[in-house]
Protein backbone atom coordinates (compact mmCIF):
# COMPACT_ATOMS: atom_id res chain seq x y z
CA UNK A 1 0.00 0.00 0.00
CA UNK A 2 1.61 3.48 -0.97
CA UNK A 3 -0.06 6.27 1.06
CA UNK A 4 0.66 10.45 0.00
CA UNK A 5 -1.29 12.89 1.96
CA UNK A 6 1.13 15.77 1.82
CA UNK A 7 0.80 19.65 1.54
CA UNK A 8 4.02 21.30 -0.50
CA UNK A 9 5.13 24.77 -2.05
CA UNK A 10 7.66 25.42 -4.69
CA UNK A 11 8.10 29.19 -5.41
CA UNK A 12 4.11 30.29 -6.15
CA UNK A 13 2.80 26.87 -6.70
CA UNK A 14 0.84 25.13 -3.47
CA UNK A 15 0.61 21.14 -4.30
CA UNK A 16 -1.82 19.67 -1.46
CA UNK A 17 -2.72 16.32 -2.24
CA UNK A 18 -3.60 12.50 -1.19
CA UNK A 19 -4.11 9.52 -2.67
CA UNK A 20 -4.03 5.59 -1.71
CA UNK A 21 -3.28 2.73 -4.05
CA UNK A 22 -2.35 -1.10 -3.75
CA UNK A 23 -2.48 -1.45 -7.19
CA UNK A 24 0.49 -2.99 -9.43
CA UNK A 25 1.07 0.55 -11.22
CA UNK A 26 -0.72 3.78 -10.55
CA UNK A 27 -0.66 6.95 -13.20
CA UNK A 28 -0.22 10.22 -11.84
CA UNK A 29 -2.21 11.81 -14.54
CA UNK A 30 -2.68 15.39 -15.53
CA UNK A 31 -1.64 18.32 -17.62
CA UNK A 32 2.20 19.59 -17.46
CA UNK A 33 2.33 21.68 -14.39
CA UNK A 34 -0.76 20.56 -12.84
CA UNK A 35 1.77 19.20 -9.78
CA UNK A 36 2.71 15.68 -10.71
CA UNK A 37 6.31 15.87 -11.06
CA UNK A 38 6.06 17.95 -7.17
CA UNK A 39 4.10 15.18 -6.06
CA UNK A 40 6.79 11.90 -7.29
CA UNK A 41 9.61 14.29 -6.00
CA UNK A 42 7.99 14.18 -2.56
CA UNK A 43 7.53 10.82 -2.78
CA UNK A 44 11.79 10.42 -3.41
CA UNK A 45 12.56 13.04 -0.85
CA UNK A 46 13.68 15.51 -3.16
CA UNK A 47 11.11 18.32 -2.41
CA UNK A 48 10.12 18.23 1.99
CA UNK A 49 6.66 18.71 2.22
CA UNK A 50 5.24 21.56 4.61
CA UNK A 51 3.03 18.92 6.40
CA UNK A 52 1.72 15.25 5.52
CA UNK A 53 2.75 11.63 5.44
CA UNK A 54 4.21 8.93 2.83
CA UNK A 55 4.08 5.56 3.95
CA UNK A 56 4.85 2.61 1.57
CA UNK A 57 3.55 -1.21 2.97
CA UNK A 58 4.66 -0.34 7.36
CA UNK A 59 7.61 1.69 6.29
CA UNK A 60 7.00 5.79 7.28
CA UNK A 61 9.44 7.64 4.60
CA UNK A 62 7.94 11.18 5.82
CA UNK A 63 5.54 12.31 8.85
CA UNK A 64 5.93 16.17 9.64
CA UNK A 65 4.27 15.21 13.28
CA UNK A 66 6.66 12.74 14.47
CA UNK A 67 9.30 14.00 12.35
CA UNK A 68 10.07 11.50 10.29
CA UNK A 69 12.19 12.63 6.73
CA UNK A 70 14.10 9.78 5.88
CA UNK A 71 16.66 11.29 3.25
CA UNK A 72 16.48 10.27 -0.99
CA UNK A 73 18.99 7.18 -0.58
CA UNK A 74 17.28 5.96 2.43
CA UNK A 75 13.98 5.62 0.88
CA UNK A 76 14.56 2.70 -1.49
CA UNK A 77 12.50 4.39 -3.62
CA UNK A 78 14.08 4.13 -7.44
CA UNK A 79 13.46 7.24 -9.75
CA UNK A 80 13.24 7.00 -13.75
CA UNK A 81 13.57 10.69 -15.16
CA UNK A 82 12.04 12.26 -18.30
CA UNK A 83 15.52 12.23 -19.94
CA UNK A 84 17.49 9.13 -18.76
CA UNK A 85 20.32 11.45 -16.97
CA UNK A 86 22.94 8.55 -17.21
CA UNK A 87 26.16 9.55 -15.81
CA UNK A 88 28.11 10.23 -19.49
CA UNK A 89 32.00 9.49 -18.86
CA UNK A 90 30.69 5.90 -17.42
CA UNK A 91 29.93 2.69 -19.14
CA UNK A 92 26.29 1.38 -18.85
CA UNK A 93 28.06 -1.09 -16.93
CA UNK A 94 29.29 1.17 -14.17
CA UNK A 95 25.94 3.17 -14.14
CA UNK A 96 24.30 0.07 -13.35
CA UNK A 97 26.69 -0.35 -10.40
CA UNK A 98 26.21 2.51 -9.08
CA UNK A 99 22.43 1.87 -8.79
CA UNK A 100 23.15 -1.55 -6.93
CA UNK A 101 26.10 0.38 -4.95
CA UNK A 102 23.02 2.34 -3.26
CA UNK A 103 21.95 -0.67 -1.37
CA UNK A 104 23.76 -2.55 1.12
CA UNK A 105 24.44 -6.12 -0.20
CA UNK A 106 22.34 -7.43 2.84
CA UNK A 107 19.36 -6.00 1.17
CA UNK A 108 19.50 -6.25 -2.38
CA UNK A 109 16.82 -9.05 -3.28
CA UNK A 110 17.28 -7.82 -7.22
CA UNK A 111 19.32 -10.28 -9.33
CA UNK A 112 21.14 -8.25 -11.71
CA UNK A 113 21.64 -11.28 -14.79
CA UNK A 114 17.52 -11.19 -14.79
CA UNK A 115 16.95 -7.32 -15.09
CA UNK A 116 19.81 -7.54 -18.24
CA UNK A 117 17.69 -10.23 -19.62
CA UNK A 118 14.46 -8.33 -18.91
CA UNK A 119 15.49 -5.06 -20.13
CA UNK A 120 17.69 -6.12 -22.65
CA UNK A 121 20.95 -4.65 -21.78
CA UNK A 122 23.26 -7.56 -21.63
CA UNK A 123 24.65 -6.37 -25.00
CA UNK A 124 25.30 -3.01 -24.19
CA UNK A 125 27.42 -2.97 -20.85
CA UNK A 126 30.95 -1.75 -22.47
CA UNK A 127 28.81 0.91 -24.22
CA UNK A 128 28.36 4.96 -23.56
CA UNK A 129 25.58 6.72 -22.79
CA UNK A 130 26.35 9.09 -25.95
CA UNK A 131 26.50 5.40 -28.46
CA UNK A 132 22.93 4.64 -27.40
CA UNK A 133 19.40 5.18 -28.78
CA UNK A 134 16.87 7.08 -26.65
CA UNK A 135 15.36 4.00 -26.12
CA UNK A 136 18.45 2.57 -24.67
CA UNK A 137 19.55 4.71 -22.95
CA UNK A 138 15.81 5.12 -21.54
CA UNK A 139 16.08 1.29 -20.50
CA UNK A 140 19.35 1.69 -18.93
CA UNK A 141 18.30 3.95 -16.71
CA UNK A 142 15.50 2.25 -15.46
CA UNK A 143 17.96 -0.69 -15.42
CA UNK A 144 19.89 1.23 -12.56
CA UNK A 145 16.96 2.24 -10.50
CA UNK A 146 15.83 -1.27 -10.50
CA UNK A 147 19.40 -2.24 -9.52
CA UNK A 148 18.93 -0.46 -5.98
CA UNK A 149 16.41 -3.21 -5.28
CA UNK A 150 14.09 -0.79 -4.52
CA UNK A 151 10.53 -1.47 -2.90
CA UNK A 152 9.08 1.22 -5.55
CA UNK A 153 9.69 2.46 -8.72
CA UNK A 154 8.53 5.82 -9.72
CA UNK A 155 8.64 6.81 -13.74
CA UNK A 156 8.11 10.68 -14.33
CA UNK A 157 7.22 11.12 -17.74
CA UNK A 158 10.25 8.25 -18.82
CA UNK A 159 8.17 8.40 -22.40
CA UNK A 160 7.95 12.33 -23.18
CA UNK A 161 11.42 12.29 -25.10
CA UNK A 162 10.81 9.31 -27.15
CA UNK A 163 9.51 9.09 -30.96
CA UNK A 164 6.50 6.50 -31.85
CA UNK A 165 8.38 3.34 -31.82
CA UNK A 166 10.76 3.83 -29.13
CA UNK A 167 7.47 4.65 -26.76
CA UNK A 168 6.07 1.55 -28.30
CA UNK A 169 9.56 -0.34 -27.15
CA UNK A 170 9.52 0.99 -23.95
CA UNK A 171 5.98 0.43 -22.67
CA UNK A 172 6.22 -3.40 -23.58
CA UNK A 173 9.58 -3.40 -21.20
CA UNK A 174 7.69 -1.89 -18.55
CA UNK A 175 4.97 -4.09 -18.95
CA UNK A 176 7.11 -7.02 -18.62
CA UNK A 177 9.11 -6.15 -15.62
CA UNK A 178 5.04 -5.47 -13.97
CA UNK A 179 4.63 -8.82 -14.55
CA UNK A 180 7.82 -10.41 -13.76
CA UNK A 181 9.24 -8.21 -10.84
CA UNK A 182 6.01 -7.62 -8.72
CA UNK A 183 7.67 -4.16 -8.13
CA UNK A 184 4.67 -1.51 -7.34
CA UNK A 185 5.13 1.47 -9.71
CA UNK A 186 3.87 5.32 -10.21
CA UNK A 187 3.83 6.01 -13.58
CA UNK A 188 3.56 10.21 -14.42
CA UNK A 189 2.28 10.80 -17.57
CA UNK A 190 -0.04 13.42 -19.41
CA UNK A 191 -0.34 10.70 -22.30
CA UNK A 192 -3.76 8.75 -22.06
CA UNK A 193 -2.52 5.95 -24.20
CA UNK A 194 -0.13 5.24 -22.20
CA UNK A 195 -2.16 5.57 -19.06
CA UNK A 196 -4.46 3.63 -21.08
CA UNK A 197 -2.27 0.76 -21.54
CA UNK A 198 -0.32 0.19 -18.02
CA UNK A 199 -1.98 1.80 -14.98
CA UNK A 200 -4.22 -0.36 -13.02
CA UNK A 201 -5.57 2.44 -10.80
CA UNK A 202 -5.36 6.64 -11.88
CA UNK A 203 -5.10 9.43 -10.09
CA UNK A 204 -5.73 13.07 -11.88
CA UNK A 205 -4.05 15.54 -10.44
CA UNK A 206 -5.17 19.33 -11.74
CA UNK A 207 -3.71 22.70 -10.20
CA UNK A 208 -1.95 20.98 -7.55
CA UNK A 209 -5.32 19.14 -5.95
CA UNK A 210 -6.48 15.41 -6.72
CA UNK A 211 -9.42 15.90 -8.72
CA UNK A 212 -10.70 12.18 -9.59
CA UNK A 213 -9.41 8.81 -8.39
CA UNK A 214 -10.63 5.11 -9.18
CA UNK A 215 -9.82 2.25 -11.40
CA UNK A 216 -8.47 2.99 -14.92
CA UNK A 217 -11.53 2.41 -16.80
CA UNK A 218 -13.83 4.68 -14.31
CA UNK A 219 -11.27 7.39 -13.60
CA UNK A 220 -10.26 7.54 -17.48
CA UNK A 221 -14.19 7.96 -18.58
CA UNK A 222 -14.87 11.00 -16.11
CA UNK A 223 -15.14 14.29 -17.33
CA UNK A 224 -12.22 15.83 -15.43
CA UNK A 225 -10.05 13.59 -17.77
CA UNK A 226 -12.10 14.80 -20.65
CA UNK A 227 -11.14 18.15 -20.15
CA UNK A 228 -7.73 17.88 -19.05
CA UNK A 229 -7.09 15.70 -22.40
CA UNK A 230 -8.69 17.88 -24.62
CA UNK A 231 -11.80 17.64 -27.33
CA UNK A 232 -9.46 15.53 -29.29
CA UNK A 233 -8.68 12.74 -26.90
CA UNK A 234 -11.68 12.57 -24.89
CA UNK A 235 -13.74 9.64 -24.88
CA UNK A 236 -14.32 6.26 -23.12
CA UNK A 237 -12.36 3.14 -21.42
CA UNK A 238 -14.02 -0.09 -20.99
CA UNK A 239 -13.12 -2.65 -19.02
CA UNK A 240 -13.14 -5.74 -22.09
CA UNK A 241 -11.31 -9.67 -22.27
CA UNK A 242 -10.49 -10.87 -25.22
CA UNK A 243 -13.02 -13.14 -26.63
CA UNK A 244 -11.56 -14.63 -29.83
CA UNK A 245 -8.70 -13.66 -32.47
CA UNK A 246 -9.11 -13.90 -36.37
CA UNK A 247 -5.96 -14.83 -37.97
CA UNK A 248 -7.10 -14.72 -41.60
CA UNK A 249 -7.83 -10.89 -40.82
CA UNK A 250 -5.64 -10.37 -37.98
CA UNK A 251 -8.33 -8.68 -36.25
CA UNK A 252 -9.63 -9.64 -32.46
CA UNK A 253 -12.97 -9.67 -30.85
CA UNK A 254 -13.09 -8.07 -27.57
CA UNK A 255 -15.60 -8.90 -25.36
CA UNK A 256 -17.49 -6.43 -22.97
CA UNK A 257 -20.38 -6.57 -19.94
CA UNK A 258 -22.64 -4.93 -22.36
CA UNK A 259 -21.38 -5.71 -26.25
CA UNK A 260 -18.52 -6.78 -28.18
CA UNK A 261 -15.60 -4.51 -30.24
CA UNK A 262 -13.64 -5.62 -33.22
CA UNK A 263 -10.54 -4.09 -33.25
CA UNK A 264 -7.23 -4.78 -34.98
CA UNK A 265 -5.19 -7.74 -33.84
CA UNK A 266 -4.05 -7.46 -29.87
CA UNK A 267 -1.21 -9.42 -28.82
CA UNK A 268 -3.21 -10.79 -25.86
CA UNK A 269 -5.07 -14.51 -24.88
CA UNK A 270 -8.18 -15.51 -25.31
CA UNK A 271 -9.58 -14.70 -22.25
CA UNK A 272 -7.39 -12.16 -21.00
CA UNK A 273 -8.55 -9.25 -19.17
CA UNK A 274 -7.88 -5.54 -21.37
CA UNK A 275 -8.78 -2.29 -21.31
CA UNK A 276 -10.10 -0.35 -24.60
CA UNK A 277 -9.88 3.07 -24.66
CA UNK A 278 -12.97 4.75 -27.55
CA UNK A 279 -12.32 8.08 -28.54
CA UNK A 280 -15.77 10.46 -28.59
CA UNK A 281 -14.96 11.75 -32.14
CA UNK A 282 -14.55 8.25 -33.40
CA UNK A 283 -18.70 7.39 -33.01
CA UNK A 284 -20.83 7.94 -35.03
CA UNK A 285 -24.78 7.43 -34.48
CA UNK A 286 -27.44 6.29 -36.97
CA UNK A 287 -31.08 5.63 -35.71
CA UNK A 288 -31.07 2.04 -37.75
CA UNK A 289 -29.12 -0.30 -37.95
CA UNK A 290 -27.09 0.02 -41.30
CA UNK A 291 -26.39 -2.46 -43.67
CA UNK A 292 -23.46 -2.47 -46.31
CA UNK A 293 -21.29 -0.47 -44.44
CA UNK A 294 -17.46 -0.99 -43.85
CA UNK A 295 -17.92 -0.17 -39.87
CA UNK A 296 -17.26 -3.45 -38.15
CA UNK A 297 -18.59 -2.32 -35.08
CA UNK A 298 -22.45 -1.31 -35.00
CA UNK A 299 -24.10 -0.77 -31.44
CA UNK A 300 -27.22 -0.63 -29.96
CA UNK A 301 -27.50 1.95 -27.22
CA UNK A 302 -29.45 4.56 -25.62
CA UNK A 303 -28.85 8.37 -25.50
CA UNK A 304 -28.33 9.49 -21.49
CA UNK A 305 -27.29 12.85 -22.12
CA UNK A 306 -26.72 15.52 -24.64
CA UNK A 307 -24.11 18.58 -24.01
CA UNK A 308 -25.33 22.30 -24.29
CA UNK A 309 -21.88 23.60 -25.01
CA UNK A 310 -22.41 26.51 -27.51
CA UNK A 311 -20.78 25.80 -30.74
CA UNK A 312 -21.28 23.30 -33.31
CA UNK A 313 -20.18 20.29 -31.70
CA UNK A 314 -22.19 17.94 -29.42
CA UNK A 315 -21.09 14.95 -27.01
CA UNK A 316 -24.16 13.00 -26.99
CA UNK A 317 -23.93 10.54 -23.88
CA UNK A 318 -24.75 7.52 -24.19
CA UNK A 319 -25.11 3.93 -22.49
CA UNK A 320 -24.76 0.41 -24.49
CA UNK A 321 -26.36 -1.81 -21.30
CA UNK A 322 -24.82 -0.17 -18.65
CA UNK A 323 -21.70 0.35 -20.10
CA UNK A 324 -21.13 4.38 -21.14
CA UNK A 325 -19.77 5.92 -24.17
CA UNK A 326 -19.55 9.15 -25.81
CA UNK A 327 -20.33 10.10 -29.68
CA UNK A 328 -18.89 13.87 -30.80
CA UNK A 329 -21.23 14.80 -33.30
CA UNK A 330 -22.29 18.20 -34.66
CA UNK A 331 -25.35 19.89 -33.24
CA UNK A 332 -27.03 19.82 -36.84
CA UNK A 333 -26.84 16.04 -36.75
CA UNK A 334 -28.57 16.34 -33.15
CA UNK A 335 -31.52 17.98 -34.85
CA UNK A 336 -31.77 15.89 -37.93
CA UNK A 337 -31.65 12.92 -35.67
CA UNK A 338 -34.38 14.85 -33.19
CA UNK A 339 -31.78 13.31 -30.49
CA UNK A 340 -33.08 13.32 -26.95
CA UNK A 341 -32.56 11.52 -23.71
CA UNK A 342 -34.26 8.13 -23.89
CA UNK A 343 -33.92 7.71 -27.54
CA UNK A 344 -32.53 4.42 -28.95
CA UNK A 345 -29.72 4.68 -31.40
CA UNK A 346 -26.75 2.64 -33.03
CA UNK A 347 -23.58 3.79 -31.95
CA UNK A 348 -20.89 2.95 -35.33
CA UNK A 349 -17.10 2.86 -34.07
CA UNK A 350 -14.67 1.72 -36.94
CA UNK A 351 -12.48 -0.93 -35.56
CA UNK A 352 -9.25 1.02 -37.20
CA UNK A 353 -10.21 3.68 -34.78
CA UNK A 354 -8.99 1.61 -31.91
CA UNK A 355 -5.02 1.10 -32.66
CA UNK A 356 -3.16 -1.28 -30.08
CA UNK A 357 -1.77 2.23 -27.98
CA UNK A 358 -5.50 2.27 -26.78
CA UNK A 359 -6.12 -1.05 -25.24
CA UNK A 360 -3.80 -2.05 -21.97
CA UNK A 361 -3.82 -4.60 -20.02
CA UNK A 362 -6.51 -4.77 -17.09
Amino acid sequence: MLDVDVSARRAAFHLDAAFRSDAPIVALFGRSGAGKTTLVHAIAGIVRPERGRIVIGERVLFDSARGIDLPPEKRRVGYVFQDALLFPHLSVRANLAYGEALTPAAERFVDSERVLALLGIGGLLERRPASLSGGERQRVAIGRALMASPRLLLLDEPLASLDGARKAEILAYIELLRDELRLPMVYVSHALEEVTRLADRVVVVADGRVVAEGGAAEALSRAEVGAIAGRFDEGAVIDARVAAHDAAFEITRLAFADGELVVPNVDALPGESVRVRVRSRDVSLALAAPAGVSIQNILEARVETISHEFGAIVDVGLKVGETGLTARVTRKAVSELALAPGARVFALVKAVSIDRRSVGFA
